[in-house]
């Protein structure tokens, strides 16, 4: 199958020596042909609404009107900001705040909370270790008893055999 270009239809256009000249400078420059800079120049003048008839009184007031537009830019964002942003940040600073302070204060009911069950836990060994402690002088005694016991029993029996 034959690769099939659409066919361009060429027309003339008549300008002068001096805009042939700038248009032949441009087309060296930038490596192009005179159609394509023709054509690229339309395009940008529709693509950006320029009206050629109404060229720039001067560069100067050109970069004015740039400028004016930064303005309003900076402007717009500015207000966006003290009405939109600012606020916001604000009230998530607030949030950040309050939620700082509700955080301190659980972590301090709960270290309370932790040392309170320590000391309790504490308490309850001490107490258990001094039952034991009872308990244990109870079992000494009670075997200390049971040997002298033992010893008098076995001194009977020694003195009934003999």
């Amino acid at each position: 199958m034959k690769d099939e270009a659409p066919k361009i239809i060429y027309t003339t256009v008549s300008i002068d020596k001096e805009t042939g000249r700038l248009v032949e400078k441009i087309c060296k420059r930038y490596s192009l042909k005179k159609s394509e800079v023709v054509k690229l120049a339309f395009l940008y003048l529709d693509k950006a609404h320029i009206n050629p008839a109404d060229a720039p009184e001067s560069v100067k007031s050109e970069l004015a009107k740039i400028n004016k537009r930064q303005d309003d830019i900076i402007r717009f964002i500015r207000h966006y900001e003290e009405e939109q942003l600012n606020p916001m940040i604000r009230t998530s600073h607030s949030i950040a705040v309050k939620f700082d302070t509700a955080v301190g204060i659980l972590t301090e009911k709960v270290n309370l909370e932790i040392n309170t069950s320590k000391d309790n836990l504490v308490n309850v060994l001490k107490k258990l270790d001094e039952h034991f402690g009872k308990i244990a002088v109870v079992i000494n005694n009670q075997s200390a008893s049971l040997d002298k016991l033992s010893a008098t029993i076995d001194n009977h029996s020694r003195t009934i055999n003999s």
